[in-house]
């Protein structure tokens, strides 16, 4: 009988089979017997290399906002004023349907955490460089640039989960829709 191959596990192998079960099977997929299943290993060896369920969410949520300031710095290099917003606001929208499931997984601010996170913290500050440089090429500081960001975060987000879930059954193209809705809300926080 021939021999099983081992499976060689750490915790980025862990991690990243997580990512694949919350971005083709959705959130509510990613359980620890789950998880276990898609490695071939039985759930309690999970424990070697992840905290359990709430540990593994933590280490994703680092994930998502490392992948996020990485994205949002590399769209923004070069480019300032509101072709810095444009090509920062596509490249968040790719992000969003690239990584659909680690995205929605990890929503809410490291800040609303009892336990800060310093790995989590980095990273959303580093998301949070950006997104302040982009408000300060347009002209905003200050609580006007904090108000200017969670408008900027809320149209891209709210465009692309919908984009996602197939919330746009019209011909017309999305990304003229995108580009347009863009384009509105760079005008109006230069109004501001």
């Amino acid at each position: 009988m021939p021999r099983k191959t081992r499976v060689r596990l750490d915790k980025n192998a862990v991690v990243q089979a997580a990512v694949e079960i919350l971005n083709t099977e959705g959130v509510q997929a990613l359980t620890l017997s789950r998880l276990a299943e898609k490695l071939g290993i039985r759930s309690p060896s999970l424990y070697n290399h992840v905290d359990g369920l709430t540990g593994l969410q933590q280490d994703l949520a680092v994930l998502n906002a490392r992948l996020l300031a990485d994205c949002f710095s590399e769209a923004a290099i070069g480019r300032s004023g509101p072709q810095l917003f444009m090509d920062v606001s596509q490249a968040f929208r790719q992000y969003v349907k690239e990584y659909p499931g680690l995205y929605m997984s990890t929503l809410r601010s490291s800040g609303t955490q009892q336990v800060q996170d310093p790995a989590l913290q980095h990273e959303e500050e580093r998301t949070m460089k950006v997104g302040l440089a982009i408000m300060a090429s347009l002209g905003l500081q200050g609580e006007d640039a904090i108000h200017g960001l969670r408008a900027f975060r809320s149209m891209v987000h709210g465009f692309a989960t919908l984009e996602v879930a197939g919330g746009f059954g019209l011909p017309q193209d999305c990304d003229e829709s995108f580009r347009r809705l863009v384009s509105a809300l760079v005008a109006g926080l230069q109004k501001t």
